[in-house]
């Protein structure tokens, strides 16, 4: 062969090559766009770099695949939501109690369910892989809870904080493990709503509320004859004494 034919040969070999480098980047860039939903954009604007978010993303789907997470005991289930019913029905007289209460016992449960919870940020980007759908309502309400440390948090961002951690919360305690809903979602590339619902189950009265807050509290849902009730400052309740009564799935009871 002339030297001219080995050269075609090398620059065809060279655009092959970059070819199947591109294509393997579009599908990575699909797959982690499918996976994490609003997450991908919100990492990919925190970097203002493409690549390094997608890194970043890989990254976190390695530490996950390092970590054993396990579905909790029906016992430990029951007592998780009990506790979760005690918080709502503390928010009545100490909102800002409850929030700091609220946040704790997030912390608990992913805990018991294998995730590490030393570092916040650390265990939000954890989070975000296997619920990519309520990780941010996760990071508002623990924004929330911060201000709150500082008196710098309204009722209304309190109520605001136990509906976005309500979210999570139910997700974490679902008796069929969350994380392979987290993954089917993501799969399906179904954007995260507003409230964070989960896209492959049905929205419950505490999914509504976290996209309207007021409403779940009575501020500004009707009665019968079209008049708003009184205010009492609560967020919609999983058992107890309250005008909304729900179970831990936020179902009503009535």
């Amino acid at each position: 062969m002339t030297t001219l034919m080995w050269i075609l040969i090398l620059i065809a070999a060279l655009v092959i090559v970059g070819l199947v480098a591109m294509a393997a980047m579009r599908r990575r860039t699909t797959a982690l766009r499918a996976r994490f939903g609003d997450e991908y954009d919100r990492t990919v604007q925190a970097h203002d770099d493409r690549r390094a978010a997608e890194a970043e993303l890989v990254g976190r789907q390695k530490k996950r695949a390092q970590l054993d997470i396990r579905p909790l005991p029906e016992a430990e289930r029951e007592r998780f939501a009990q506790d979760w019913r005690e918080v709502q029905e503390r928010f009545v007289d100490e909102p800002a109690n409850a929030v700091v209460t609220a946040d704790s016992l997030i912390g608990r449960v992913m805990r018991a369910r294998g995730y590490p919870v030393d570092n916040f940020e650390s265990q939000s980007d954890l989070m975000s892989v296997d619920h990519p759908k309520v990780v941010e309502n996760y990071r508002f309400a623990h924004g929330i809870y911060e201000r709150s440390q500082t008196q710098q948090a309204s009722t209304e961002d309190l109520r605001e904080a136990m509906l976005r951690y309500r979210s999570l919360f139910d997700e974490l305690i679902q008796a069929n493990g969350a994380e392979a809903a987290g993954t089917r979602a993501g799969a399906a590339g179904t954007p995260a709503d507003a409230a964070g619902t989960p896209a492959d189950r049905t929205a419950t009265p505490a999914d509504t509320a976290a996209a309207d807050p007021a409403s779940a509290a009575g501020t500004t849902a009707r009665d019968d004859r079209g008049q708003p009730p009184a205010d009492t400052g609560t967020p919609p309740e999983t058992g107890g004494t309250g005008s909304g009564h729900y179970d831990t799935m936020g179902r009503s009871t009535r």
